[in-house]
Parts: C-alpha cells; sequence; structure tokens
C-alpha cells in the first residue's frame, strides 16, 4: 500500500472515533436528564395527594357533658355624686373600701376581687342654651369571684345594704371546664367511631387507623337575672331579704370530624 494513502487513513479515524463518542454520550446525556426531569415532574404532580390505592371515610361526632356550675361572679359598683370632685372621690372610695372589707368577709380571697372599672364624670345643667358646671360622679365597680355557690344570696344582701348602688351580671360558670370538655371530646370521638364503623359495615368494608381529626367546642355560662341601683330611690329597701338565686345547669359541647382510612 501507498505510504501516503496510509498516513491520510490514521489521520481521519482519530477524529472520526472522537466524534461517535461524543455523539453518544450527548445521546446517553439528553436521555438521563429526560428521565431525572419526567420523574422530577411526577413527583411535583403527587405532592399534596393521597395514593390512589388509599381510601377513606370522613364522619362527625358529638359529645355532650352536663354539669352544675361550682362559682358564681357579680359586678359590684358604687356611684357617687357631688358638687366637688374631690369630696366625691373621697366618699366613693370610703364606700367601696367598706364593700371590699364586707365581701371579704363573706371568704372571698383578694384574687377573686378584680376593679373592672373607675370613672369621673362632670355633670351639667343646660339652661337658656347654657351648661353650667352642676357637680361631678364618680363611679367604681369590681367583679366578685364567688366560689361558694350558698352565699350569692347574703352577698347580695350585703351589697344593698352597704350602698352598693351597681349590681349586675350574676352569673354561673365552671371553675376548670378543660377536664369536662375532655370528657366530651371522648364522647365525641366515641360517638363518630360508632358511626363510622356502622356505615362501613353497610359498604361491607373495615375502618383502618384514624388519619385526620378536627374539633370545635362550645359551652355558655349560665345568667341570672340582673340588679342595678339597689338603694331607696330604685324602690329597693336596703334591709330587702337576701335573693334567692339558683345556679341550674351547663352544658359543654364538643363536636368533631375524624377520617378513617378504608381497608
Amino acid at each position: 500500500m501507498d505510504t501516503n494513502i496510509e498516513k491520510k487513513v490514521l489521520k481521519i479515524k482519530p477524529p472520526v472515533w472522537g466524534l461517535v463518542l461524543a455523539t453518544i454520550i450527548v445521546v446517553l446525556l439528553v436521555i438521563f436528564l429526560g428521565a431525572l426531569t419526567r420523574n422530577e415532574l411526577k413527583k411535583y404532580d403527587y405532592i399534596g395527594r393521597s395514593d390512589e390505592k388509599t381510601y377513606t371515610i370522613t364522619i362527625d361526632g358529638e359529645g355532650k357533658v352536663t354539669a352544675i356550675p361550682d362559682i358564681a361572679q357579680v359586678s359590684l359598683g358604687i356611684q357617687t355624686d357631688n358638687a366637688k370632685v374631690e369630696i366625691a372621690q373621697k366618699e366613693n372610695s370610703e364606700k367601696m373600701n367598706n364593700l371590699i372589707k364586707e365581701v371579704k368577709a363573706l371568704g372571698v380571697e383578694d384574687k377573686d376581687i378584680k376593679t373592672v372599672g373607675y370613672n369621673i364624670y362632670p355633670r351639667y345643667d343646660y339652661t337658656d342654651g347654657r351648661s353650667i358646671l352642676r357637680g361631678y360622679q364618680v363611679s367604681q365597680s369590681v367583679v366578685v369571684k364567688i366560689r361558694d355557690l350558698e352565699k350569692i344570696g347574703d352577698m347580695l344582701d350585703m351589697a344593698g345594704r352597704v350602698g352598693a348602688n351597681q349590681v349586675s351580671g350574676v352569673n354561673f360558670d365552671i371553675d376548670e371546664p378543660e377536664v369536662l370538655r375532655q370528657e366530651a371530646r371522648e364522647k365525641a370521638l366515641a360517638n363518630a367511631k360508632e358511626k363510622a364503623e356502622s356505615l362501613a359495615k353497610v359498604a361491607g368494608v373495615k375502618l383502618g387507623k384514624l388519619v385526620s381529626f378536627n374539633e370545635s367546642a362550645n359551652g355558655y355560662p349560665v345568667y341570672a337575672r340582673s340588679y342595678a341601683m339597689l338603694d331607696e330611690a330604685a324602690g329597693l329597701a336596703k334591709e330587702a331579704a337576701a335573693p334567692a338565686i339558683e345556679a341550674g345547669s351547663q352544658e359543654i359541647i364538643v363536636n368533631v370530624t375524624v377520617t378513617y382510612e378504608v381497608l
């Protein structure tokens, strides 16, 4: 063979094989990237979605607990009027201090007495289109938590006797409702499971594990009648007999929505 021809063949082979190898690498890289992209898209497509082979059933349940309130709260206040603000303040403070002293004498602790309002207002008379300052009105009120419900009547009687002329909001509640709320929650879950099992039986399937749970609860204080302006001017004598107040009962209700896996 001609030596010149052999040299030409040798010069041509290396570039051709390099091109072929590069082409193969590019093709494999394209295939790899395509597969990777497809897997990523499939993964994002299924994020947040349940497995297509998993079936669930969602059902509601209710639990109710009836309890007797064990505490009561009442608002006691004193309103004082005088032409001079300093005198109105002094008289109001003296009456209020005495009221709180009597409240404590009935066995109420400091932690159960809370001041909720202290106000000073000027009072005017309007004559011939003019306003004339007549004096000042000072008022102060406290909310008292009563743990011994048998003393509610005595508390209201005492309030009128010492000059409290603003008494309102006698309401009953449960001091630690979470214990009863947990009991109602358990009843609600049992009620929901019973309904789910009954429905699964009709459908010919079995219940699996609990996969989700949602809860809402309610329970409201029981209110008694309100008393306002307990003084002679309101027609209620200070020596009036203590009113009979009944606590009644209170319902704590928990509603749940649960989802079970179906097998």
